[in-house]
């Protein structure tokens, strides 16, 4: 893979939207996970800084920017570093 790419199961990991990586291969194959608005077919897609992701997890949907790749899985304050939440961008009337 292209050092600008990384794997979505691999990033949503990273960014602590799933607890282990195999989760977030889940995540993906049960069709849980859009990236720029098309259904993501394969933990493996490659994901790029720029790229929108929504994950719908059980209690909430997230719709984030990638910032950053990422090169561990750090504490949460350094995951946090790797999306700007799209969904805090909106009045609370469009919210949903």
């Amino acid at each position: 893979m292209r050092a600008d790419r990384q794997r979505l199961d691999k990033w949503l990991w990273f960014a602590r939207f799933a607890k282990t990586r195999s989760l977030a291969a889940r995540l993906i194959a049960d069709g849980f996970v859009r990236v720029n608005g098309q259904r993501a077919d394969a933990p493996s897609k490659a994901l790029a800084v720029g790229d929108v992701v929504t994950v719908a997890a059980q209690h909430v949907t997230a719709a984030v920017r990638v910032l950053d790749l990422g090169e561990r899985r750090g504490p949460a304050p350094e995951a946090r570093l790797l999306y700007a939440d799209l969904s805090a961008a909106l009045p609370p009337d469009e919210a949903g």
